[in-house]
């Protein structure tokens, strides 16, 4: 068997024995096994000669494969934030030179952290995903879900790098919330799929802090927001019941029902619930009056907080149904839970759930972004460093024109995608600040949907087009590409659908009375101003200035049947937005 079973990218593989006829991914190293012929005496001879034919043809057999080139170079990109030019740029243009030399430093030695470290525990969470033990060797029920150990040394070495505790501290001020998504884009794609309960512990933080962090809460804070390991919690988010997700007020059963000592106790059924290793969660029920009865809709729909295990480390009256079989992430163990009495603190005014999730579903489709445009540089990245190793019809991949066209037009995408990122998090800094402006704040809710939707879209389909740059290779299991694909899939699913956001895009617009889309417009108008004065731009502003001409006539058509003309054109309007905007923010880096 294989000595070492890292993809190629991820760590150098060395062969300690020649143990298998079986080649590494690009045909690197093969490994033979030659044992002894069982013999008797009097085949000892036979069987001699026989060995020695046997190392012969293969010794000619490597030989002439080491002569023919058959073998195929691996893609190896070295320090993330090194290599990455665009990142780098944008850094020494925005933050200010005190902030930057500081921020510098630490994301060079974080790059090389990721690189000699943090890479190879992530194919192990990919190699060793979560196992569910229910019961134990006497038939006691236990509901234990072990995570590999790699798993567990990802959430210390989050910890470590303060990849929650940053956006918190405010170290930079404003600038702390961009430094810390930095800090994640670079994590996402080594972090063995760790990114997903790290979104919702700073969803859950985000609610806690805009709560004000009342005196019961202010340990879970702490937690949640800790550099120390040992003390350092991660949360879920537990609102997916057996109706289905986006639609809580209608799809929630779960009820609460209150304790004379002025807590909860939850029963209910929690069909998706990600990260369930997690310590703690927050999630929704609606509260039962003395007769047991329960107000429907979203009036409803309460917040609450619930410790997942007591000190001894028993499950909290909660009983694990079973884990999903996702088509990817499957480095996270994600749930069925029965709650049966789960003891928990109502934490949202009562009836005001919905309300106090929307920071934290703010702040969970920014990690999806996050997500998404790391996805689309890692892939980039991998491709444009093949193409400079594999030869192909006599010259190397770089040297023919069409497939670098390829690779360039991925680029502007990931380009596009990574500047909108940079420009939400510099206004979500900006806000937490109380530094941004009306304007800023109506923009920064228009953006958040229409990012999350085009580029949860783009990665799947930038995975696709990157895989397709490797021929044969990509479609192999143990490059790792087929990992980044499945893992991309769910960035349109997770935290709302297309169509979900495209009507939330719509919602920002009515709620704002026009005010959101004059924003958007004035914006990316000023932006085009200063591209302008560019000779060779200038066919690039003129194709956007006609996007957003085209947008207006569209606006003003829609007339006396808006409703149902905006509904049915949400995704194509979300889209034309979020094209227009990336190709304003490309034009003018």
């Amino acid at each position: 068997m294989f000595a070492c079973r890292l993809p190629w990218w991820r760590s150098s593989v060395t062969c300690k024995s020649w143990q298998s006829g079986h080649f590494l991914p690009w045909g690197s190293c093969q490994m033979l096994t030659i044992k002894g012929i069982n013999t008797t005496v009097g085949q000892e001879q036979q069987a001699g000669m026989k060995e020695k034919q046997v190392l012969e043809d293969s010794e000619m057999h490597l030989a002439r494969r080491d002569t023919e080139g058959l073998f195929q170079e691996q893609p190896e990109p070295g320090n993330q934030y090194l290599e990455d030019t665009l990142l780098r740029s944008y850094l020494k243009t925005h933050l200010p030179p005190k902030v930057l030399e500081e921020v510098h430093q630490d994301l060079e030695r974080f790059g090389n952290r990721l690189l000699t470290k943090i890479q190879a525990l992530s194919w192990e969470c990919e190699l060793n995903p979560p196992v569910f033990r229910q019961f134990d060797a006497w038939g006691r029920c236990v509901d234990h879900i072990h995570t590999c150990s790699a798993w567990r040394r990802m959430k210390e070495i989050s910890a470590e790098e303060g990849l929650i505790a940053e956006a918190y501290e405010k170290r930079y001020s404003n600038w702390s919330r961009l430094y810390q998504a930095v800090k994640l884009y670079l994590f996402s794609s080594s972090s063995g799929g760790f990114s997903c309960p790290l979104a919702m512990t700073d969803g859950a933080a985000k609610v806690i802090e805009s709560l004000g962090i009342p005196e019961p809460l202010k340990n879970a804070f702490d937690r949640l927001t800790s550099r120390d390991p040992e003390k350092f919690w991660t949360s879920g988010q537990w609102m997916t019941e057996r109706r289905g997700g986006s639609d809580v007020a209608n799809g929630t059963e779960t009820v609460a029902r209150k304790q004379p000592d002025g807590t909860y106790r939850l029963y209910g059924f929690k069909w998706f619930t990600s990260a369930a290793d997690s310590d703690m969660a927050l999630t929704l029920a609606r509260i039962a009056d003395a007769e047991g009865q329960c107000t429907q809709g979203s009036r409803g729909l309460s917040l609450f907080f619930l410790r997942v295990r007591d000190e001894e480390g028993k499950l909290n009256n909660i009983q694990v149904q079973r884990l999903k079989d996702k088509l990817g992430t499957r480095q996270m163990a994600t749930a069925e839970l029965w709650l049966q009495g789960a003891r928990a603190e109502l934490i949202s005014a009562e009836g005001r759930g919905v309300a106090a999730i929307s920071n934290m579903l703010n702040i969970t489709r920014i990690h999806n972004v996050i997500g998404a445009v790391a996805s689309m540089r890692r892939m980039i990245s991998l491709s444009r460093d093949y193409a400079r190793k594999r030869v192909a019809f006599g010259k190397l991949l770089k040297d023919h024109p069409l497939h670098v066209q390829t690779i360039a037009r991925m680029e502007v995408q990931v380009r596009g995608a990574f500047l909108l990122l940079m420009d939400i998090v510099r206004l979500l800094g900006l806000a937490e600040t109380n530094l941004a402006s009306e304007q800023e704040q109506l923009l920064l809710r228009l953006l958040i949907p229409v990012a999350k939707l085009y580029t949860g879209k783009q990665a799947s389909a930038v995975a696709v087009e990157a895989m397709e740059s490797f021929g044969g290779q990509g479609y192999m299991e143990d490059t790792g590409l087929p990992v980044i694909l499945r893992d991309a899939l769910v960035l349109s699913i997770w935290e709302g659908t297309t169509n979900i956001l495209s009507l939330d895009v719509l919602r920002s617009l009515a709620k704002s009375q026009g005010q959101v889309m004059a924003v958007f417009l004035s914006t990316v108008q000023k932006k085009l101003e200063l591209a302008s004065g560019t000779e060779e731009l200038s066919p690039a502003v003129q194709r956007a200035q006609e996007a957003i001409g085209s947008l207006r006539q569209f606006m003003a058509a829609t007339g006396s049947e808006r409703a149902l003309t905006m509904e049915m054109a949400a995704r194509d309007f979300s889209y034309s937005l979020a094209r227009i905007y990336t190709g304003r923010a490309t034009r003018n880096h």
